[in-house]
């Protein structure tokens, strides 16, 4: 980078933060004072490109439609979401400790971000050339890829993070990547609506665009995360999260309010699981359009923007009685879409009517989220708060891919059926939930 391009950078880095101790290093080594605007500008176009990229290839909404238009056997679609949430932790658990042992830890970011653009060109190729079982295995396949990939990143991006941009400023960076990717995303589901409007047409081939360009993204930022200047820190301090949850399991049994919190917890995992069905219900009635597709996008985009200021003051009173309200919420939408798909309504003929399910599902799964998360910060205290992240992510991890095997129900039976059987378990999750004592309002 030349001296022009580096003060303009200085400026507009400025700019942002806009206040008088905008170059302080709080809690960054004296060495990456100098070059935290240009870490701050490289670390903001990658974040913001991968999630760009995750949105065009995401398990809960293109991938099933994908896999719908491609004639692919449902059991496939019921293995995205396991697939994508839990192959993105093992590595998480697994390889933490080898990571912290590494001084440089970017290299470990540029590693996923090369295998994450090589998985999904690898699906965009299935998506132009395969059908049937044959599609469905290879997204699999580049999906497992793809998450295991994801997981290197995410086990290594806030590291550099922490060493590269100083406090105070990191929450300004994700804010400003979430925004960005968000408006992106919107405006992609747009120009899908307004391209996907001919029924047939070159459904498939904007399809596999979309994850060709997903991939490019990831290049894209590969080359972005590489300008970062990392400067070499400790390694001392890694511990095997896996291993660490396999010494805590005797907690299951002495700890009756974490055990209640982790059948609650599995419980919540139909709502997880349940979203790429409502988009097959979707793609089964959009005669081969697109428009349908943008519609969910930017539904899906939506009910995330809503999300966090919906739930998050409720979740402070409260997180208990927000997973009730969600889950049980959750478990009454799919019902109504059940009934209606049996009773063949008219108004599911029309996109709007999917894209508003659609939004919903997302809503309320957002909340059972957000809501599981605090209640465990505010169950837990400083001395048990890591084993009980690392238990319970490690069993929701096995039960996840488990479960994973719903999709067979929806071969034998129908997808409206598994929609009914995990609305059933989301009522039942709400309902086992009023058991758990309340702990927002009791914790300083």
């Amino acid at each position: 980078m030349n001296t022009a391009d580096s003060q303009q950078l200085n400026r507009l880095y400025d700019l942002i933060h806009g206040d008088e101790d905008t170059r302080a290093c709080k809690d960054i080594p004296e060495s990456a004072c100098h070059d935290q605007p240009r870490n701050f500008f490289a670390y903001l176009t990658a974040n913001s490109l991968g999630k760009i990229a995750d949105e065009l290839a995401s398990a809960k909404l293109i991938l099933p439609w994908l896999l719908g238009m491609l004639g692919a056997p449902a059991i496939f679609a019921g293995f995205l979401v396991p697939i994508r949430e839990a192959c993105v932790l093992l590595p998480q658990l697994m390889v933490a400790a080898l990571v912290r042992n590494l001084p440089v830890r970017k290299g470990v970011w540029l590693l996923g971000a090369a295998l994450s653009a090589l998985a999904l060109f690898g699906m965009a190729i299935t998506a132009f050339y395969a059908s049937g079982a044959m599609a469905g295995w290879a997204i699999i396949i580049a999906l497992l890829v793809f998450s295991l990939a994801r997981g290197l990143c995410s086990v290594s991006a806030k590291d550099v993070l922490g060493k590269t941009i100083s406090k105070g400023k990191r929450g300004v960076l994700m804010g400003y990547s979430a925004s960005f990717a968000g408006v992106i995303t919107l405006g992609i589901g747009a120009i899908i609506e307004m391209l996907g409007e001919n029924k047939g047409g070159n459904s498939q081939l904007l399809l596999a665009s979309l994850l060709a360009l997903g991939a490019v993204l990831w290049v894209v930022a590969y080359f972005s995360f590489n300008r970062i200047i990392e400067q070499p820190g400790a390694t001392e301090g890694g511990k095997n999260a896996l291993a660490a949850a396999i010494e805590s399991f005797s907690l299951l049994k002495t700890d009756a309010p974490f055990r209640q919190y982790v059948i609650a917890r599995t419980l919540f995992l139909s709502t997880a699981l349940v979203p790429p069905f409502y988009v097959l219900v979707a793609q089964s009635y959009s005669e081969g359009a697109l428009s349908g597709l943008g519609m969910l996008i930017i539904a899906g985009g939506l009910a995330s923007s809503l999300s966090a200021p919906i739930w998050g003051k409720m979740s402070d009173k409260s997180s208990r009685k927000v997973m009730i309200t969600a889950a049980g919420l959750s478990g009454l939408l799919g019902i109504l879409l059940f009934a209606m798909v049996e009773e063949q309504s008219s108004w599911l003929t029309h996109p709007i009517t999917h894209a508003g399910f659609f939004m919903a599902i997302t809503l309320f799964h957002s909340g059972i989220r957000l809501g599981r998360k605090v209640y465990l910060v505010d169950l837990s205290n400083g001395e048990n708060r890591a084993m009980y992240v690392a238990l319970s992510n490690t069993l929701i991890g096995i039960f996840m891919l488990l479960a994973g095997g719903v999709g067979l129900l929806a071969d034998i039976w129908s997808v409206q059926s598994v929609i009914l059987l995990l609305s059933v378990i989301a009522i039942i999750g709400a309902l086992w939930t009023w058991r758990l004592p309340e702990v927002s309002l009791t914790k300083n």
